[in-house]
């Protein structure tokens, strides 16, 4: 894994600055009613993406996840103009506009999902795992899921059979303390979700998930484990939501100084204060790179904006892969 160098802290400044004000963006349209449906944002978890991204390999392993979707396609390569787009229900869309906020998908960038079903995405992160190891394509995924998620029987049964035919997978629980409104004391009886793991005597552990530092050097662990044909870890990845659930969640099952505690731990001022430390860039430098971020999201707004809603027939065309499929009625 790459050294922690000026370099690696300057990339995790700029990328987790613009992913914040890409959303904060995302939020400012949804409210004019220009981004439709639920809308959930990823404030506050950016270590945790920009960890992980450190500690793969983009060009082979793969990522999927739930629905809170839009941070991770942008780190593996996927256009962000594109992403805005499929937000906006725009033909230029990541899924030609028909997918929205939850369903992001890029098998050329190697990101499988955005999946609207809680935890439906770890199965499916198993699956992508037994296919590069049956193909020996010595690739590892990364398969995200929310607190909640892992109350789902599908998680234990999945947990079973990565365990069992040694999976090149690493099962992340995003850990942002609340599935919805339910915090985790709430759902179990202990908050120690790692400890899941030792059930199936699978490698496991908790990870702080503000800094990107730990996430990355916990998950390059898990990745060359799975690389070495090890199998799975699963690693509880203790981070932070400042924003509700979705756009419409009222915050009742939380205090305003809950999140203002938590807001002193933001990822993005946890790099930038290792920057100024190290002096790795100097305030115009700093500014330099407020601004790129600032015109980036503009040209991505300015994008999706224009772009043109997607054609009548786009609907209908992209369901059935035979064309004359002898059971549709005439085409409308």
């Amino acid at each position: 894994m790459k050294k922690f160098d000026k370099e690696v802290y300057l990339k995790w400044y700029e990328d987790m600055l613009f992913w914040r004000k890409f959303e904060d963006k995302l939020a400012a349209v949804y409210i004019q009613q220009k981004v439709r449906g639920f809308l959930h944002l990823y404030n506050g978890q950016e270590a945790v993406a920009a960890g992980c991204l450190h500690a793969i390999d983009p060009t082979k392993d793969k990522m999927i996840t739930s629905y809170r979707c839009h941070v991770h396609p942008i780190g593996l390569g996927v256009d962000p103009k594109r992403i805005m787009a499929e937000l906006y229900g725009k033909g230029t869309g990541t899924s030609l506009g028909l997918g929205g906020s939850m369903h992001i998908f890029s098998k050329e960038h190697h990101f499988y999902g955005g999946h609207g079903i809680v935890g439906g995405q770890i199965a499916l992160g198993a699956g992508l795992a037994f296919a590069d190891k049956y193909f020996n394509r010595e690739a590892v995924t990364l398969t995200f899921m929310g607190d909640g998620a892992v109350r789902q029987g599908a998680f234990h049964e999945t947990m079973n059979m990565a365990m069992l035919w040694k999976l090149p997978v690493v099962f992340i629980v995003e850990n942002n303390h609340y599935a919805m409104g339910t915090s985790v004391e709430r759902t179990a009886n202990h908050v120690d979700i790692w400890k899941l793991g030792l059930g199936y005597q699978m490698p496991c552990q908790p990870v702080d998930g503000m800094h990107p530092e730990t996430v990355a050097e916990a998950v390059y662990e898990a990745v060359e484990r799975a690389r070495r044909g090890e199998g799975p870890t699963l690693l509880d990845i203790r981070t932070y939501r400042y924003r509700g659930h979705s756009m419409s969640d009222a915050q009742h099952y939380r205090t305003k100084e809950e999140v203002e505690e938590y807001k002193k731990q933001d990822p993005i001022t946890n790099v930038l204060a290792v920057i100024k430390e190290k002096k790795y860039a100097t305030d115009a430098e700093l500014e330099a790179i407020d601004e790129r971020v600032k015109e980036r999201v503009a040209e991505c707004e300015k994008f999706a904006e224009e772009s043109p809603y997607p054609e009548t027939h786009i609907m209908y065309d992209v369901v059935y892969d035979q064309e004359n499929y002898p059971f549709l009625p005439s085409r409308l």
